[in-house]
């Protein structure tokens, strides 16, 4: 199997939330919590939201092609990988599963999901997430996975029969919302060569994944926080 840049990028956006939906479980649908209950270690410039958003409403709340400029198009939601995925090399990750590493062990219940190909190049390729939960749920798991991963600077992702090299640094986040995470991901399968930047803003109880080029996150990613604090 050949693993061609878009399902190695898929693989870096969910496996952000992968390891929330493993160890802090999820909140029903009808169970309403109030971010006063969440540590927060930033306040946003905006009101925070103010309880537990449905997949609905965060779909209100994605970038859209209005919001990313002219050139993006909207790119039909791609399905996971079928083949077995196996980390080798990371303990911390590994503790995961392989599962865990393209988002199947996922279990927030409320989620929304876009990603947009630009007309001009792959480079500048783009895809966002929003999750809601408790803003301690989604601080503890978020902070669990980054730290996994960051905690390997060098490991191996087995896609079936495929080997991907995989490096993961961590980046300083901009100051937006009342935590944030940011790293960078670094792909090699034979030849091809990927760099993906991750950074996540939780907003009270919503968190914010926007991946794709270091400079193309850069450019979007406070249209993507300002968009979810504005929309009601």
């Amino acid at each position: 199997m050949r693993l061609h840049t878009t399902t190695v990028r898929s693989l870096s956006a969910l496996a952000v939330l992968a390891l929330a939906g493993c160890t802090t479980g999820s909140t029903p649908a009808d169970d309403p919590v109030s971010s006063d209950s969440a540590p927060t270690q930033q306040e946003g410039k905006h009101s925070p939201v103010p309880e537990l958003l449905s997949s609905a409403a965060l779909s209100k709340r994605l970038l859209d092609e209005s919001d990313l400029g002219e050139g993006y198009i909207r790119k039909p939601q791609q399905p996971r990988p079928q083949d077995d995925v196996v980390v080798s090399g990371c303990p911390a990750l590994e503790k995961l599963g392989g599962d865990a590493a393209v988002g199947d062990s996922l279990d927030f219940p409320r989620r929304a999901k876009a990603s947009f190909t630009y007309t001009g190049g792959s480079d500048s390729e783009v895809a966002e997430e929003l999750y809601s939960d408790s803003a301690a749920k989604l601080s503890r798991g978020v902070s669990r996975i980054f730290d996994a991963m960051i905690s390997c600077p060098t490991y191996q992702v087995f896609v079936g029969s495929t080997s991907v090299d995989m490096g993961t640094e961590e980046m300083a986040a901009p100051p937006l919302g009342d935590e944030q995470w940011s790293q960078l991901l670094t792909y090699s399968v034979g030849r091809q060569r990927s760099v993906v930047q991750q950074t996540a803003i939780r907003i009270a109880n919503v968190l914010v994944v926007v991946s794709g080029s270091p400079g193309v996150v850069d450019a979007h990613l406070a249209k993507a926080v300002d968009k979810v604090q504005r929309t009601r």
